[in-house]
């Protein structure tokens, strides 16, 4: 894999360790600005909502920039975000810094995956995406974590510089190990929005946002579910988040091998596994050793979902690929918020801690509905089209074939 995807990584690890890392400071953050738990909560809130409005504004911007420089400027925007954080005097600038740092979110990791998927063959494109990706779930395993006990312990405002120089770090790698990258062909907004007519576009972002958001419904609830249902101590529920980063960082890893060998059959697996494990956490839940098996599996079936999602959109939105990715990452955060609130009604109703779950498997399920549908309709327009599909694109020698024949025809 090139050097060039260590860059891309450093930014997702900097980036996913901003997007989580408030959920273990919000009673510091609280305290120091004097409000309340749920107050302080809008800080994950207001990011969610930023990198859903964030990712096709920036994206439909970057279709008019160079890829490699638009990349470091997202990155500069992610920079003064969570520096304005650190040094925000009261909570309303402190928010402020949060949606100022998610607006990179979307657009760096949609126009990313456009150009690790460009640094490599055609048959690694999903694998390259993955190692992208490799800094996101890294920074569940350690960023989060690490910068979790440096707030507690230091000072919440040090983790965010802390963060921010991380920023700086992913700048300056890709301004040293991402090639130029020629600036994309100046487009129509109807070009980059076209790629949103095609069915198979919008049933991988649906896909996207039931898949992925099924994991939300048990990560978001998993602190009380460990403490009052498995028996966790507070202290403990910090390892069951390592495990559980431990097992997205190898599904996304599995992810993406095995996606660019049979993208659909992934994703059928991926699907499945994870509605079947989010069916069971109920029950594994009231044991401290087989939740902490369930849970990991969890991690990793859902993050194999990530690497074959971003490339079927790729795919599927070949004539205008930026504003598609983008957007499809903004739908993993729309499917995060989903679940969250989904997950705190059926708790509000008095059905318990594991209940979310019940929801989660239920929104996975409906994405494999989705992906065999998606399947059935490509099928179905190969064979009326009478051309032998390849990735999801006809190929060169079928297109031929088929001119060929109408020829004759004639």
């Amino acid at each position: 894999m090139p050097l060039a995807l260590l860059a891309l990584a450093i930014g997702a690890f900097g980036i996913g360790t901003t997007e989580f890392v408030t959920s273990g400071l919000l009673p510091e953050i609280a305290d120091e600005f004097g409000v309340s738990i749920p107050t302080a909560g809008y800080l994950t809130t207001g990011y969610a909502l930023g990198v859903v409005i964030g990712a096709p504004v920036l994206a439909v911007i970057g279709g008019r920039v160079a890829r490699k420089t638009m990349l470091m400027a997202l990155m500069g925007l992610f920079v003064v975000g969570n520096a304005l954080s650190a040094a925000a005097p009261v909570f309303s600038l402190m928010l402020a810094g949060r949606i100022v740092a998610s607006l990179a979110h979307g657009a760096f990791f949609g126009i990313g995956a456009i150009v690790a998927a460009g640094l490599v063959a055609p048959q690694k494109k999903a694998g390259a995406i993955a190692m992208m990706f490799t800094g996101l779930t890294t920074s569940t395993v350690v960023g989060v974590p690490l910068a979790t006990l440096i707030g507690q312990n230091v000072g919440w405002r040090v983790t965010f510089l802390i963060i921010a120089g991380l920023g700086v770090l992913a700048v300056l790698g890709i301004a040293a190990l991402v090639p130029r990258q020629p600036r994309p062909e100046r487009g129509r907004l109807s070009g980059e929005t076209a790629a949103f007519r095609n069915p198979q576009v919008l049933l991988a972002m649906a896909m996207t946002v039931l898949g992925f958001g099924g994991v939300f419904t048990m990560s978001t609830y998993l602190a009380p579910m460990m403490t009052d249902v498995a028996g966790y101590a507070p202290s403990s529920v910090t390892w069951v988040l390592v495990l559980f980063g431990l097992g997205m960082l190898v599904g996304n890893l599995i992810g993406g091998k095995y996606a660019d060998r049979a993208l659909m059959p992934m994703l059928y697996s991926a699907l499945g596994g994870l509605a079947v494990l989010l069916a069971l956490l109920p029950v594994t839940a009231h044991n401290k050793i087989a939740a902490a098996v369930t849970i990991p599996l969890i991690g990793a079936f859902g993050f194999a979902t990530v690497p074959p999602l971003q490339k079927r959109v790729l795919d599927q939105a070949v004539d205008a690929p930026t504003l598609a990715s983008a957007v499809n990452i903004g739908a993993f955060n729309l499917g995060n918020a989903i679940a969250a609130w989904l997950g705190g009604l059926v708790i509000s109703a008095g059905f318990g801690y594991t209940a979310p779950n019940w929801v989660g498997a239920l929104m996975a399920a409906s994405a494999l509905l989705l992906a065999l549908l998606s399947a059935a309709l490509e099928r179905r327009t190969t064979v009326r089209g009478g051309r032998i599909v390849a990735g999801g694109a006809p190929s060169a020698v079928a297109a031929g074939q088929e001119s060929e024949s109408v020829t004759a025809a004639r």
